[in-house]
């Protein structure tokens, strides 16, 4: 006797959406993300003239850093990414986003990793507004640790 494996149409249902990623952007969600990808794109790339394009450069930064609070303007914090002899980059993921009218924030876990390697892991907390029909962050907030989950 030939055994089949017997699925119902509920169970095939279940294990697509169990297979389905965390998090699927609306239009809206998506428009608030693409600068805040765009900066930390720019970020790997050395890129300062890209970053300046997503942010309002007197908007604010704070980096929460080994239990004291490092404060900059956003404009202060690209002048400081510069090319060295480290590769960076700043992955993002699980994003929450909320938009209410121009105002939009993004509460998002992060991890930096220097030269492919985590160097540093915590929760970003970007702050956006709209103006003439774009997003840009005004903010960015931040903490860190050094034990970061593998």
């Amino acid at each position: 006797m030939n055994a089949r494996p017997f699925v119902t149409v509920g169970t095939a249902v279940w294990l697509a959406l169990a297979a389905a990623p965390t998090f699927a952007a609306t239009k809206d969600e998506a428009a608030v993300l693409a600068p805040v990808q765009a900066m930390f794109d720019g970020m790997a790339k050395f890129d300062q003239d890209a970053m300046r394009a997503t942010v309002q450069p007197e908007g604010s930064v704070a980096l929460l850093r080994k239990g004291k609070l490092v404060r900059m303007t956003l404009g202060e914090f690209i002048s400081h990414i510069k090319p060295g002899k480290d590769a960076i980059e700043e992955r993002i993921h699980d994003p929450l986003v909320r938009i209410d009218g121009d105002l939009a924030m993004v509460w998002t876990p992060y991890e930096f990793l220097v030269n492919g390697q985590v160097k540093h892991c915590g929760t970003d907390l970007v702050h956006l507004v709209r103006t003439e029909g774009r997003w840009v962050i005004a903010g960015i907030a931040d903490n860190s640790r050094d034990e970061c989950p593998k």
